[in-house]
């Protein structure tokens, strides 16, 4: 999914779950809302997201949520996205106002 396809489902009102994978520090630098559960953390709190969940995976570039969404699906979740391009895609061409580093 595309973050301009993200951002138009979310407008639409569907209930995405966002879900952010990156480290703390970059969440707290720059994020645009949803769950945060950093990469390494997902085997630990998986617990936390719902199966039945549509969920939308997002980190700086789009590999760290690219291996998140491959967990996701192991571990038996069927309706999972990675954001191509992250968060760097997203304040390209969505949200410049969202900070990029």
């Amino acid at each position: 999914m595309t973050p301009k396809e993200l951002k138009a489902r979310l407008e639409n009102g569907e209930n995405i779950c966002v879900l952010d994978v990156r480290e703390l520090e970059e969440w707290n630098f720059s994020n645009i809302g949803g769950k945060h559960i950093p990469l390494g953390d997902l085997p630990t709190r998986v617990g936390e997201l719902n199966p039945n969940d549509e969920i939308a995976v997002l980190c700086h570039h789009g590999v760290r949520s690219a291996h998140a969404v491959g967990f996701l699906r192991q571990s038996g979740f069927t309706n999972v996205q990675n954001i191509q391009g992250g968060i760097e895609a997203w304040s390209l061409t969505v949200d410049s106002s969202v900070p990029r580093y």
